[in-house]
């Protein structure tokens, strides 16, 4: 019999970068034994991955770092051409000079993404990163960040992600401002951080963390938020102003589309004076979900009307409401739903869904609005955090009882 046929060799260049692609790399090395033709295809790939399944596994951590960093050493050493991702997940190596020698390989090799998730420990990242001029994609997990003072800034990154980087809050307001194509900025588990943002075409923005006070100072083309802030004691951890915070941080974000923000996001919203009416109408605003409301705190109750009220084409709701009493107060001496509010009309919400309520006041007079004034309102969930059964009943009884503006409108109550 003849030569069987080698056709996948004969494939298109194209063809077979796919392949490889497609291939975890220690899969792709592995089909250098496939054939001569095959013997360094792999070493062309532009996309490279790191992790533990890079080497063969151990119960021994030095055995698996030992071999984790002979294998990246060797394939940057045998690679040919351009490199455009590099992405390094491991938790074994942390402080190893190896990285410093591999982010110099990088530096000089246009390197367009890196990703650096490493395990805890106290890895700097050298100078040479910030020679890489032509980053559109950065993520550094566990690192100590501290650019150089002649670094300007990257020119044509448009993702930034940094979690857990012991950072100084000028250098991250540096290095933000230094990229002016910035689309996406995602930070998280920074400590007592007052930070303000300047990026004029940023889009998706994601903070989680310790947060004393935010500034968007230049973010008009901003479509997501979602925000995470904690505190240790109380509301005074949180910087005070005069200012509203609602306007100071949204107050900028015209073509907004989606917000979410939990636990002490709506505290940190309602401080300041309240101005009445917002100075901004968010039009293109279709999703809002707020987590863990303090509806005992009349002005968190007043944050959550203020910006459903300024959103008339608000589709979706999500709102849940705090299982404890974080901050006591006082009654408060008023009633928020005796004022104007039912003037108001909501004409595109279409579904609401309440969680963790617990039956008092401000809960459910705020569903009350909701039914009162929403025409197209096709569904409201509302989800108990009662444990007593008379009382779920003498909620969904008093939930029964609320007009509906809208003849679909249907009320579903669930019990945690």
């Amino acid at each position: 019999m003849g030569e069987s046929l080698d056709l996948i060799s004969d494939l298109p260049q194209s063809i077979l970068e796919n392949i490889l692609t497609r291939l975890s790399l220690r899969d792709a090395i592995r089909t250098s034994v496939l054939s001569t033709k095959w013997r360094y295809k792999w070493s062309t790939l532009t996309d490279l991955t790191f992790d533990e399944k890079c080497v063969a596994p151990s119960t021994e951590r030095a055995v698996v770092e030992t071999n984790l960093v002979r294998f990246i050493t060797g394939v940057l050493l045998l690679h040919q051409g351009p490199i455009h991702k590099f992405h390094l997940s491991t938790s074994f190596l942390q402080c190893r000079p190896d990285i410093d020698q591999w982010l110099l390989f990088l530096s000089r090799n246009d390197i367009k993404e890196l990703v650096l998730e490493l395990g805890e420990g106290e890895f700097r990242v050298p100078s040479c990163l910030f020679n890489c001029l032509k980053l559109t994609r950065l993520e550094l997990c566990h690192c100590e960040f501290d650019p150089p003072k002649s670094f300007n800034g990257f020119a044509s990154l448009k993702s930034l992600n940094l979690h857990q980087i012991l950072v100084s809050p000028e250098a991250i307001e540096s290095l933000i401002s230094g990229c002016p194509v910035l689309e996406f900025l995602s930070l998280s588990y920074f400590d007592s951080l007052v930070l303000s943002i300047s990026a004029p075409n940023l889009m998706y923005l994601y903070l989680d963390g310790e947060f004393k006070d935010i500034f968007l100072v230049n973010t008009p083309k901003l479509v997501a938020i979602s925000v995470s802030m904690y505190m240790h004691e109380d509301v005074a951890d949180f910087e005070q102003s005069s200012d509203y915070n609602l306007v100071k941080f949204l107050g900028g974000v015209p073509l907004l589309e989606k917000l979410v923000g939990y636990i002490y996001f709506t505290k940190y919203l309602s401080i300041g004076d309240d101005p009445g009416r917002l100075p901004i109408t968010y039009i293109h605003l279709k999703t809002i979900e707020l987590y863990q409301v303090s509806f005992e705190d009349a002005n968190e109750v007043l944050v959550l009307l203020r910006l459903v009220t300024h959103s008339p084409n608000l589709k979706e709701l999500k709102v849940s409401a705090s299982p404890i009493q974080l901050f006591p107060l006082e009654e408060e001496s008023f009633d928020l739903f005796e004022r104007d509010y039912f003037d108001y009309k909501l004409p595109r919400l279409e579904t609401v869904r309440m969680t963790d309520v617990s039956g008092i006041r401000n809960e459910l007079e705020f569903i009350r609005f909701l039914m009162g004034t929403s025409p197209v309102l096709e569904t409201v969930i509302v989800t108990s955090s009662l444990s007593d059964k008379e009382a779920r009943m003498d909620m969904v009884v008093e939930l029964l009882r609320f007009p509906r503006v809208s003849p679909r409108a249907q009320l579903l109550f669930l019990q945690d």
